[in-house]
């Protein structure tokens, strides 16, 4: 059934674009019912595949002149991205109950960008995932550009020339492993076992690495995000830090590191102190880590600090996939699942409750409103995805981080030192953040004053409460009982480091 999540979110978009404007109501609940329908489906998934391996859903030949399958398998790392594709969606419409410019062609955008996500996640063919991963790519630019705000062509245009540029990096590594292995066949598992040179992996893994680490955010090639991040709308934030930018890492893991393996092996001299590709690698994750939260400290917009965290929690991310080890990939994947759910509640709270009604993102003019007083909704939300957002126990962030950290230690101690550099700015920047925009006592102006007396802002609407107790609880749950996903990733990652063979 999981195939089900692709088919049902493009026939969803393909409705609401055919729907007539003016329905707004309609392209609402529509849109709902196709995304709690896929995430049901996801659930499904995730659960009927407990205790499997990789399990084949799908398997038609499609371009038989080349070896190109409709191939789409899903083991334990491909259900749990799945279920937060499907929770990042439910709330990504909860989220955008207020849209009112096209309302129906903004959720026609919104499934199509969620259907490519989802085929992202369950292809096992190369070809099929670079189609579904250019998919996503489209509906991205539409919905900051036509939706968005703070320089919004800018940061479509942006995001659209990283992401092809990125790919164009990827697909020119993957056709030259497809003519070097002469196996007549793109399937990820095939190419995992053709025995590609030592020598060809050397090269070929950088490339398609950064190709795809483009989109997850890695330094220097970072900057798009925080950008893309502020000007979108709120949905398509929460999608972007919660679920594209994983597209990113899930392309680093599954099609980078399983087909050049040796890619990552030793060069056999030093340069600058870097012995091997992990080594380069390691230095770009610790740097995003550290200077991504560092920035974030330094933002006077609420947005900004949360898209400059995302660019240091994405860094643990790469950081947990070049350990190589078992704790280190399976914190990443986690870590994966764990900031999808966290940053898209953190873009919620600052993108629809609270700038939705302060029509201000400047943390100088948030601090003066008493916002705890006037939201305290959103200022006890913020308080929570704060915390969890920060690491503490109890969240799922804790056990991500605290694995990947442990990773990183059996490899070089002073990777996991230079990480925790970034946990600790990552506790001031969030608390400076929470302070100011909610709990400062700096003495409103005259004309603040004059506003809190005579118009109360509105009151919290049923679909914020629901989408921010969904994504609270779902992160509170998996940190208080991660056994329910690391079941699924381990056996995964073990037979991902151990050669693709299940």
């Amino acid at each position: 059934m999981l195939a089900w999540t692709i088919y049902l979110s493009f026939a969803g978009a393909l409705v609401l674009a055919l729907l007539p404007s003016g329905k707004n109501a309609l392209a609402r609940w529509l849109a709902l019912a196709v995304a709690v329908a896929g995430l049901a489906l996801a659930v499904q998934g995730f659960v009927a595949g407990m205790g499997q391996g990789r399990v084949t859903i799908t398997d038609v030949v499609w371009v038989p002149s080349m070896g190109v399958h409709y191939l789409l398998a899903a083991d334990g790392i491909s259900r749990v991205l799945v279920l937060l594709t499907g929770l990042a969606a439910v709330a990504g419409v909860l989220f955008s109950w207020n849209i009112e410019l096209r309302t129906n062609q903004f959720f026609a955008f919104f499934l199509a960008l969620i259907g490519g996500v989802y085929g992202v996640f369950l292809s096992f063919d190369f070809f099929l995932l670079f189609v579904f991963y250019e998919i996503a790519i489209v509906p991205k630019y539409f919905l900051i550009a036509i939706w968005g705000s703070t320089r919004r062509e800018y940061a479509a245009m942006k995001l659209a020339l990283y992401s092809f540029a990125g790919s164009a990096m990827v697909l020119i590594g993957l056709l030259a492993a497809y003519a070097t292995a002469g196996s007549h066949s793109t399937g990820l598992i095939a190419l995992a076992h053709a025995g590609l040179p030592v020598s060809f992996q050397m090269w070929a893994f950088p490339l398609v690495f950064t190709g795809f680490a483009i989109l997850a955010g890695m330094w220097p090639f970072h900057t798009w995000a925080p950008t893309g991040h502020v000007a979108a709308p709120t949905a398509a934030s929460m999608l972007l830090a919660g679920v594209v930018m994983k597209l990113g890492a899930y392309g680093c893991l599954r099609v980078a590191i399983a087909l050049f393996p040796h890619g990552l092996d030793p060069w056999g001299f030093t340069f600058a102190g870097l012995a091997s590709w992990r080594d380069v690698f390691a230095v770009l994750a610790v740097i995003g880590i550290v200077y991504g939260a560092l920035v974030a400290l330094a933002q006077t917009d609420f947005k900004f600090v949360i898209g400059y965290s995302s660019v240091s929690h994405m860094g643990f991310v790469l950081l947990g996939l070049v350990t190589l080890n078992q704790i280190g990939v399976t914190g990443a994947v986690l870590q994966m699942f764990s900031h999808g759910i966290i940053a898209g509640l953190l873009f919620a709270i600052v993108g629809r409750i609270v700038y939705e009604r302060t029509h201000t993102r400047q943390l100088a003019e948030l601090e003066t409103m008493h916002l705890s007083r006037r939201l305290p909704f959103a200022a006890w939300a913020f308080v929570i995805a704060g915390m969890a957002s920060m690491g503490l126990p109890g969240f799922s962030g804790f056990v991500a981080e605290l694995q990947i950290l442990v990773g990183a230690w059996k490899v070089a101690p002073w990777w996991t030192a230079a990480a925790g550099v970034g946990i600790v700015v990552g506790v001031a920047y969030t608390w400076r953040a929470l302070q100011k925009a909610f709990f400062s006592d700096t003495a409103p102006n005259v004309h603040v004053l004059e506003q809190e007396h005579g118009h109360a802002f509105a009151a919290t609407t049923w679909p914020e409460v629901t989408g921010v107790v969904l994504l609270a609880g779902v992160s509170l749950a998996v940190g208080l009982y991660p056994r329910i996903l690391l079941d699924a990733i381990e056996p995964a990652v073990k037979a991902l480091l151990a050669g693709g063979a299940q």
